[in-house]
């Protein structure tokens, strides 16, 4: 190993990265579960091509733009093409440049991601690959450059541990934008689209929450004391958030629901992702439990409006990121974290540091998101004609069903295609 570098902490690294990676098939699993029966692959291929489209994007350009340069809006090109990111220890870390680079990576691809949640169903395959590949780089690298690349906001004092900027404020909002410029589903509001397997959703959940802890664990880039403090945060908050969505569902419904349980747990993960290596244990359990509040009301308020965001991306993550980004600037200790104290132990600035980051990280994904998308429109359709949607993504894009009913997966040929066509005009 080169000077610099410590095996510990590579070794852990190198587990943490690999629980990283494997958070977008479980979040693939946990999408799936939420759609339609007819839309369950084309859900779970739009996470397999995030991991595919961002690890290029990410390799080529988007690393580059979020960790070189300084107190900038946007970073630079001198690791384009990962030109100098070696064995050699990145600055700061006791862990190789490439590894650091590769960490970083399965960060970038989960959040392009979690951004299909807000137009499964609808839209088109082709497009949503190009619109990875764009979002990974003006959105989603830049959003990191600015938190912990070096950028502006890291360099004005927002603490921000494991990514509530970019990757929960990041992919909440873009949601949000995305679901206004896709539109929504045909049949939304019309009648009831219901999860179709619940069971996916809830190993799909737990999935995530294992891969959690390397996602924030490994965020201190060491086995030393604040990956252990961020590790302990993410069993305690995700346990409260669930303690907590119980009895908001027991309170509206008289039962817990095993897709509220789900949820739930994503919310608590979220909520914990910026603020786990600034707050000690038992504030942390405090966060568990409020950040359930704004993000159940919102899922509960957001189905009586238009806006189709179809799989709450926007409420999971988008408010839960930024209840956690705020509560660090009320609950930051320096005594655990060695950094600095929020408004309960002294400094009440930090709180107004944190509260920029809550406002310019929504803005700034909202805005590019939408401009993103419209200049996609401008060449070709984004979403699927009402045929595509009744047939369902799974066919018309892939040739292929979740469930098939002979020997293998249905394929699409001339006459398959047909017989649906006539199936959707004449359904008797």
């Amino acid at each position: 190993m080169p000077a610099g570098v410590d095996t510990g902490d590579t070794a852990w690294m190198l587990a943490a990265t690999a629980l990283v990676l494997l958070m977008t098939p479980a979040l693939g699993l946990f999408y799936a579960g939420l759609v339609r029966e007819k839309n369950t692959l084309n859900t779970f291929m739009m996470c397999v091509a995030a991991l595919a489209v961002a690890t290029v994007m990410w390799a080529l350009i988007g690393y580059s733009i979020a960790f070189d340069g300084d107190g900038s809006i946007i970073g630079g090109l001198n690791h384009a093409f990962l030109n100098d990111v070696t064995f050699e220890p990145r600055d700061g870390t006791t862990i190789p440049h490439l590894l650091f680079m590769a960490f970083q990576a399965t960060f970038c691809i989960i959040t392009t991601a979690l951004v299909s949640g807000a137009v499964v169903e609808r839209m088109r395959f082709g497009p949503f690959l190009v619109f990875a590949a764009l979002w990974s780089v003006l959105v989603y690298a830049v959003l990191a450059h600015w938190a912990f690349g070096g950028g502006w906001l890291q360099e004005q004092g927002t603490l921000d541990f494991a990514g509530g900027v970019p990757v929960e404020m990041g992919s909440g909002f873009s949601a949000l934008a995305a679901a206004l410029v896709v539109r929504a589903r045909k049949d939304y509001g019309r009648q009831a689209l219901l999860p179709h397997n619940a069971v996916y959703c809830l190993l799909g959940a737990g999935l995530l929450w294992f891969g959690w802890f390397g996602f924030n664990g490994g965020s201190g880039f060491s086995a030393g004391n604040a990956s252990v403090l961020a590790f302990t945060n993410t069993l305690l908050t995700p346990a409260c958030t669930l303690v907590v969505w119980f009895a908001l569902d027991l309170i509206r419904g008289r039962q817990v629901t095993a897709i509220g349980a789900a949820t739930a747990i994503i919310v608590g993960c979220v909520a914990i992702t910026p603020a786990g290596g600034f707050i000690g244990p038992g504030w942390a359990m405090v966060l568990g439990a409020l950040a359930a509040l704004p993000s159940y009301a919102v899922i509960v308020w957001r189905p009586r409006t238009r806006v189709d965001e179809t799989l709450d991306v926007l409420a999971a993550h988008g408010v839960a990121g930024f209840v956690g980004i705020l509560f660090i600037g009320l609950a930051a200790n320096a005594g655990w974290n060695g950094v600095a104290d929020g408004l309960f132990y002294g400094d009440a600035a930090q709180l107004g540091e944190q509260a920029i980051a809550a406002v310019a990280a929504p803005v700034y994904a909202f805005a590019m998101t939408f401009a993103i998308l419209r200049g996609i429109a401008l060449f070709t359709p984004l979403r699927g004609s009402e045929h595509d949607e009744a047939v369902g993504m799974d066919v018309v894009h892939h040739g292929e069903e979740a469930y098939a009913s002979g020997e293998g997966a249905i394929l699409i040929t001339p006459e398959a295609d047909a017989e649906r066509e006539d199936l959707v005009a004449d359904p008797a």
